[in-house]
């Protein structure tokens, strides 16, 4: 899937064949924000309009604005992946190993 991004937001890009647009949402935080058009360029500002509108709502609020990827996640891998991630990770923390782990996944996966 493709995203754009604004102000660190990532945006969904989503076509309607039933409808003939495009549409898209904000991805990755708990309030619904969506936008339509239809073209690329009209989609591109009607995502950027709704990062601005949101960031705006919430202040007027009084509410945090949700932000999105804050770089913390659960993982639920089973005891014994458990146990050996821990001792691969030898006197690192399990963090930092698992950290590299995905970080080699995505250069070999870039290739």
């Amino acid at each position: 899937m493709s995203f754009m991004e604004y102000k660190g937001y990532l945006g969904s890009v989503e076509y309607s064949q039933e409808d003939h647009c495009l549409f898209g949402k904000l991805m990755f935080i708990r309030d619904l924000v969506n936008y339509e058009a239809v073209d690329v360029t009209s989609l591109e500002a009607e995502f950027r309009t709704s990062v601005e509108e949101y960031l705006a709502d919430c202040a007027k609020l009084g509410k945090k604005a949700d932000t999105p990827l804050k770089g913390s996640f659960n993982v639920r891998i089973g005891p014994e992946l458990h146990r050996q991630a821990v001792q691969a990770a030898g006197d690192k923390s399990l963090n930092a190993f698992i950290s590299e782990a995905i970080q080699e996944k995505l250069q070999r996966a870039a290739y």
